[in-house]
């Protein structure tokens, strides 16, 4: 296998892994029920179609636009690379204790969402999916890639976590039966894990970056 090939893959990996851990579709099943207790499954489905397009598009957005605001705000890549691993870092420790961030939901906006007609694009969508830990990630991403191709496989990453989120929240029931509570806190667990190796590896490329660690040998 070639390197370049390689990185490619790594890449990916990384990318999809990452965008679709901290996003967390499987997570949001029970909030998702109990906002649409009420409904019928074409109004579910509805809700799950609207949430996924925002959270697509809300990620898609503050990729396109990472740059631009690193330079309004004079922030560097490598300070932005620290900052997202740790608030990546404080998600993956509540998913490996099987429960949803602070910075995805909180009770109130739970609440709230199951006395509303239209719960698709807020709180489901943001910030639910597309939350603060999800922005940072993608923001991250695009703006540590070095060739375009990277870059296009973000925005493919974002579009396939998109898609999978619609998936399964339209099919929120059937998955929930499927899995069952205790399926649902192994595999937030399972991500949690992932996602905490990924949290520390963005930390230290922004020291590796600042110069403060030498650079990872290539294997």
């Amino acid at each position: 296998m070639s390197a370049e090939l390689k990185e490619i893959l790594q890449f990916s990996l990384v990318s999809l892994s990452s965008i679709f851990f901290i996003v967390d579709p499987l997570a949001t099943i029970p909030a998702f029920l109990v906002m649409t207790s009420e409904d019928g499954e074409e109004k579910r489905r509805r809700a799950a179609r609207q949430a996924a397009w925002t959270c697509f598009l809300v990620l898609t957005l503050f990729s396109l636009a990472g740059t631009l605001i690193f330079k309004l705000f004079g922030i560097t890549l490598p300070a932005f690379k620290i900052a997202g691993g740790l608030i990546l870092f404080l998600v993956a420790m509540d998913m490996l204790q099987a429960r949803r961030s602070g910075t995805q939901e909180v009770t109130e906006e739970r609440l709230e969402g199951a006395s509303k007609d239209e719960v698709g694009v807020t709180p489901l969508g943001i910030p639910m999916l597309a939350g603060p830990g999800a922005i940072s990630t993608v923001m991250v991403l695009v703006g540590q890639s070095r060739h375009w191709y990277q870059a296009a496989l973000v925005f493919t990453a974002v579009a396939v976590t998109a898609v999978a989120s619609y998936m399964i929240l339209a099919g929120a029931n059937r998955v929930g039966r499927f899995l069952g509570e205790t399926g649902i806190r192994i595999l937030m667990r399972l991500m949690g894990l992932v996602l905490t190796a990924i949290a520390v590896q963005f930390v230290l490329n922004g020291f590796v970056d600042l110069n403060v660690l030498p650079p990872r040998a290539e294997g």
